[in-house]
């Protein structure tokens, strides 16, 4: 088993587990690796240190202290809380989005977090009629049933 430090075309960090190094160049040509944080599926391979067997080394290397339990959570695992957070917190109204925020915005219907899919042409015809949106890409691992 091969584990590969792996980064998408937008710097997120993640590993990836491959049978070998074949297997790896045969998924990332295909477009089958995606990055877990923006579902991005333009990856590169990181290097990564070798592990060394200095069995003539003499004094054993102290470890390094343990980061602050607050530092060692990486932002990448705060980032995909706050989505699963957004994703209870708002109701889904898929293609509807456009109409759904229009609604709201215009007094038409209660106010309520909403989310939903739009095209860039909706989304640009939302700002442009002062309605605050934000684009957000879901993560893959997010769009199924979160675990």
């Amino acid at each position: 088993m091969k584990v590969l430090n792996l980064r998408c075309a937008n710097g997120h960090g993640f590993e990836g587990w491959f049978a070998s190094d074949d297997e790896y160049m045969s998924q990332n040509g295909r477009g089958l690796i995606e990055c877990p944080l923006c579902a991005d599926r333009i990856i590169s391979r990181m290097p990564t240190a070798p592990r060394l067997n200095l069995s003539g080394q003499r004094e054993p290397v102290a470890p390094a202290p343990a980061p602050a339990p607050e530092a060692a959570v990486p932002l990448q695992v705060q980032w995909v809380d706050a989505v699963r957070r957004m994703l209870d917190n708002t109701d889904d109204v898929g293609e509807r989005f456009p109409e759904e925020a229009r609604r709201i915005h215009y007094g038409e219907i209660e106010a309520r977090g909403i989310r939903g899919q739009a095209t860039p042409e909706e989304r640009r015809a939302l700002l442009e009629e002062g309605i605050e949106i934000m684009s957000l890409p879901m993560p893959a691992a997010l769009k199924g049933p979160v675990q």
